[in-house]
């Protein structure tokens, strides 16, 4: 290479061996990981390996094929890993346990986030007492799983004020003579709706229009349920349209902690973290793909890692992720101290998303051909980036919220 004027010449650095990767520095480039605890990094290695052996070698299978592994159930239960932050984990090690997850497949991070940071975590937040000593153990250990079921048909960002799903109260209503609930619409989009054992359904109450919430169990008689066919996006993902037509479900399962759809912002706010956290690890995917490719890719009588334009990619890349990072750590210090508001929030699975969006770009772009096809990672990467760029807020309605924020003046309504 010629230098530029006034400078030195850059040293001819050996091309690295194909196996010189793992060598190379981590995709951590901060090394934000040194402010976890040791217990937490131990148990971060320890997801790490059980995500080489039982997940990655197997998740383009499953993805190709539209199918959901739950023989992994077990094992995923036996990590202990089930809404870290209620075993003493700290909200750092939480997010970085969804990255690393999302890292290997985004599929099975995002069931991991809808049974354990939606489902589970509402049991813990708005259960009674007798709700959660029936069925908080076996959620949390994968005996039984859940979903979460608020977006409609007609109603994604708008749910809140526009939900259609109604729920009427009647007296001695129940099979055993008690008071129940009867439902009656629809929900869609909703992840593990084809196989889960209960789902947490929002609906209106008719008599004075507040937003209920319930445990049903996904057997109910009126329910009905079909798996959302031909994505292109967390293929693994089950997703399915939910069907309502004069379920019952007794007052006993009624969360009785959630009295208004402002009782759920907790939660969405949780998951929105969470899914921000998912835009960092698909970061780190399509850095570690794209990386191992132009090292080991030969053209032209060298590696692709010796072109300039192919190291200014890969250095955005890692600026995009290790930025994106950074502003989830103080999100989870955020957290930690109670003071992360929805504000904050929706910045930063705006700003994530988007930074995640140009990045699996560039890697798809860095693996050419190869970059369209599922064999080489990059093109599952890709497509799954556009699910999280658009669900629990999309980039523009994260936006808006930060705009009003900033602004005093909202233009959602």
């Amino acid at each position: 290479m010629t230098a530029a004027p006034g400078q030195g010449t850059v040293p001819a650095q050996p091309a690295p061996a194909a196996n010189a990767v793992d060598s190379l520095p981590t995709a951590d480039f901060f090394g934000f990981e040194s402010l976890l605890s040791d217990r937490e990094r131990r148990k971060l290695e320890e997801l790490r390996e059980f995500l080489a052996t039982e997940i990655a070698p197997f998740a383009t299978d499953w993805w190709n094929n539209a199918e959901f592994p739950a023989h992994i159930l077990p094992k995923l239960a036996a990590l202990e890993l089930s809404a870290p932050a209620q075993r003493g984990y700290s909200h750092l090690f939480a997010g970085l346990v969804i990255a690393e997850i999302t890292r290997v497949d985004t599929s099975i991070a995002t069931f991991f986030l809808v049974h354990h940071d939606l489902f589970v975590e509402s049991l813990y937040g708005f259960g009674s007492e007798e709700q959660k000593g029936r069925l908080l153990d076996d959620a949390a250990s994968l005996r039984t799983t859940g979903a979460f079921a608020l977006t409609e048909p007609e109603h994604g960002s708008d749910v809140a004020g526009g939900m259609e799903t109604r729920a009427r109260r009647v007296t001695g209503g129940a099979d055993d003579g008690g008071d129940c609930w009867i439902l009656n619409g629809a929900k869609r989009w909703i992840g593990n709706g084809t196989f889960c054992d209960y789902m947490l359904v929002w609906a209106r109450d008719e008599d004075d229009g507040a937003i209920r919430g319930f445990i049903v169990d996904a057997k109910l008689p009126g329910l009905s349920r079909s798996r959302i066919e031909n994505k292109i996006a967390l293929r693994t993902v089950q997703n399915a349209d939910i069907v309502f037509r004069d379920v019952r479900v007794a007052e006993a399962d009624r969360f009785a902690g959630i009295g208004s759809f402002e009782d759920t912002n907790e939660l969405l706010r949780g998951s929105r973290i969470m899914v921000a956290w998912q835009a960092v690890g698909q970061q780190l995917a399509a850095f570690d793909v794209a990386r191992q490719h132009a090292v080991e890719r030969q053209q032209f009588g060298r590696p692709l890692a010796k072109f300039q334009l192919i190291q200014q990619q890969l250095v955005t890349m890692l600026g995009n992720a290790v930025a994106s990072m950074g502003m989830m750590v103080r999100i989870a210090q955020l957290q930690q101290d109670g003071m992360a508001d929805m504000a904050q929030v929706a910045l930063a699975k705006s700003y994530t998303s988007s930074r995640m969006r140009e990045t699996v770009a560039m890697g798809r772009s860095i693996l050419g051909g190869n970059g369209i096809v599922t064999d080489y990672r990059m093109a599952k990467i890709f497509a799954d980036a556009e699910a999280i760029y658009t669900y629990e807020g999309s980039f523009e309605i994260n936006s808006l919220i930060v705009g009003r924020a900033v602004t005093g003046v909202s233009a959602i309504v």
